[in-house]
């Protein structure tokens, strides 16, 4: 049985590289439903991360006592990933991503150069409506936008979604803010393979679904480029803690992926030397 990826792998680690950005870490961490500000703060801090999403279609960037998000995120340390969250159809999300992009622009955040990309199907599942992401996926390319396009792990959307110009697409590890994890590892391995095949520095970054910091290792021991989450971090009974657990997590996993996990094999085999022993086999 292989458990080799089937792309070329890295020799050694480097930083992330989206488009025109090169980030750090390799974690994105979302910026929504924590109980406080100073929690959200706090967690981003911790995490690690030095790219982070905040939804756009918020109507109001204050919570219920009137502050303001944009004050506990200090612009210098974090390149803004706007996202179109709550849009059900292309038009509405190629809207916000405009209104994204003056937004960061009049904040002089680099940030106002990508976006993330997501169309959603409906209210009850949050998976994304393939049809309505690729028409605003060439929209937005055309307007110049680099778009990270949340998707499926349908591998072969994640191929059309490459092609019409996404700068990376992001297939979901389960349905947004389940906590299920990984749910098809196989379908993520066939991504990877197709979207790297012939240009194995093509970011692939997952999103969506992750429960907890286990999930993040698994992702990035499958070969995954970068992980995004929000929910697992900001649900977390101590949130600050599970960023520090998600940090360390996509450290082991991407080194375990760098370093190469052994095959999985039926039977046993023994991991001493074999040569001079003093007893005998019992067959």
């Amino acid at each position: 049985m292989t458990t080799e990826p089937s792309f070329k792998t890295p020799a050694a680690d480097s930083t992330l590289k989206v488009g025109g950005f090169e980030l750090p870490s390799r974690l994105i961490v979302g910026t929504g439903k924590y109980d406080t500000l100073e929690l959200m703060r706090d967690s981003l801090t911790a995490s690690g991360s030095t790219a982070i999403t905040v939804a756009i279609r918020r109507e109001k960037m204050y919570d219920r006592s009137g502050q303001n998000i944009l004050d506990y995120i200090d612009p210098s340390r974090y390149v803004l990933l706007p996202n179109t969250a709550g849009c059900y159809n292309a038009a509405d999300a190629v809207r916000v991503a405009k209104l994204g992009r003056e937004i960061l622009r009049a904040l002089e955040n680099p940030g106002a150069d990508w976006v993330k990309l997501e169309v959603l199907g409906d209210t009850k599942t949050l998976l994304p409506d393939p049809v309505a992401t690729l028409e605003a996926c060439k929209t937005l390319v055309d307007a110049q936008f680099q778009v990270l396009c949340y998707t499926s792990d349908d591998p072969i959307l994640a191929r059309r979604l490459k092609e019409a110009g996404a700068t990376s697409v992001m297939p979901a590890g389960s349905p947004i803010g389940s906590g299920q994890g990984i749910l098809n590892p196989n379908n993520l391995k066939i991504i990877l393979e197709y979207l790297k095949e012939d240009d194995p520095d093509y970011p692939v970054i997952v999103d969506a679904g992750v429960g907890t910091a286990s999930d993040v290792s698994i992702a990035f021991e499958l070969g995954a480029d970068g992980v995004l989450l929000n929910s697992a971090i900001a649900h977390a009974r101590d949130p600050v803690r599970m960023s520090i657990a998600m940090k360390h997590a996509a450290i082991a996993g991407r080194e375990a992926f760098l370093s190469g996990r052994i095959p999985k094999r039926l039977y046993a085999q023994a991991s001493s030397p074999e040569e001079g022993v003093i007893t005998t086999r019992p067959w």
